[in-house]
């Protein structure tokens, strides 16, 4: 299908894509998505769950960690209906306030991640730098400041964008390049001078990602500094492990982010499959492999779960 678009109307209709030259088989191919999309509701639930329930997760880092359970599940959330809708019941129109709706809450929360992230980063910085100090600094007015401080920013940065859209006329095809309606791609669609918003958005990536990824560096590097000076290499092993749950967590966050910014600016030279697939796998797996990191490299949070399964085990019994 395509998109069309009265140019006498305000309401544009935007066209998705689902996976190009694979039509007849994206039923077959919904299989997959559909459970990698449970898998992520799942395991991001039974992380709140446990951050919850569990009293020995009562601690700033798994706070944090609940923060980021929740914000994967509002990416699930956000995205899962337009791409099922496409693969399942090939649906691939959608209004301008919808399209709208959705973009501010995929950019809004991708955001909110990379904020969280850099105050985990923290986190580990002073539970290894400033042990003595960690339970003064990292109090739960800290965390829930810290929280607030990520939520506020991504909402309050990404709230002119969906208006900066709606004034620009779209006056062609409005075939969107994803399954999912993203800041860039209706960009691109639209009709006159987009220099301020095409700034603006550069403005908020610098402001969000870019700032946040140097934050993480140098309070890696800091970490790094310390460890080194530490006399055992136990001790340093140990001091490092506490922070692989979080790097392997940055990774997978901004791999893919990296990732599709490159297949945007060389997206002709791109195989429409694969460009695709990465747009789909950015918001995706994300969701998906957080909840799996944790339950692997955290003990705490794997103890909490063979406590939980025993429980449920035993209740079974009975």
């Amino acid at each position: 299908m395509t998109g069309f678009n009265d140019t006498t109307s305000n309401w544009p209709i935007f066209s998705f894509i689902g996976i190009p030259g694979l039509e007849a088989a994206q039923i077959w191919i919904s299989i997959p998505f559909c459970l990698l999309y449970l898998l992520a509701l799942v395991g991001n639930v039974v992380l709140l769950v446990l951050v919850k329930e569990e009293q020995n997760l009562h601690e700033p880092q798994f706070y944090f960690l609940a923060m980021l359970a929740f914000t994967d599940l509002g990416l699930s959330l956000s995205t899962m209906p337009s791409v099922l809708a496409i693969f399942w019941f090939d649906i691939r129109h959608i209004g301008l306030d919808a399209c709208l709706t959705q973009m501010f809450f995929i950019h809004t929360l991708s955001s909110v991640e990379s904020g969280v992230l850099v105050a985990m980063a923290f986190d580990r910085l002073v539970a290894i730098c400033a042990p003595l100090n960690y339970t003064r600094i990292l109090t739960h007015y800290t965390v829930a400041c810290l929280s607030g401080a990520a939520l506020i920013r991504g909402a309050t940065l990404m709230a002119p964008l969906p208006f900066f859209l709606r004034i620009f006329p779209f006056c062609g095809a409005n075939i969107l390049s994803h399954s999912y309606c993203y800041y860039p791609d209706m960009l691109n669609l639209a009709c006159g001078d987009v220099t301020f918003s095409s700034v603006y958005g550069l403005v908020f990536v610098l402001c969000t990602f870019a700032v946040d990824v140097v934050f993480i560096l140098a309070s890696y590097m800091k970490i790094l500094g310390t460890v080194m000076t530490l006399g055992s290499q136990d001790r340093n092993w140990k001091s490092l492990h506490t922070c692989a749950c979080h790097l392997c967590t940055v990774l997978v966050f901004y791999m893919p982010l990296i990732s599709l910014a490159v297949l945007h600016r060389y997206s002709r030279d791109t195989s429409p499959i694969l460009y695709t697939t990465m747009s789909n796998a950015y918001l995706l797996m994300t969701p998906l492999l957080n909840p799996l990191v944790y339950s692997l490299k955290s003990r705490q949070i794997q103890a909490a779960l063979r406590k939980r399964f025993w429980v449920q085990r035993v209740i079974a019994g009975e």
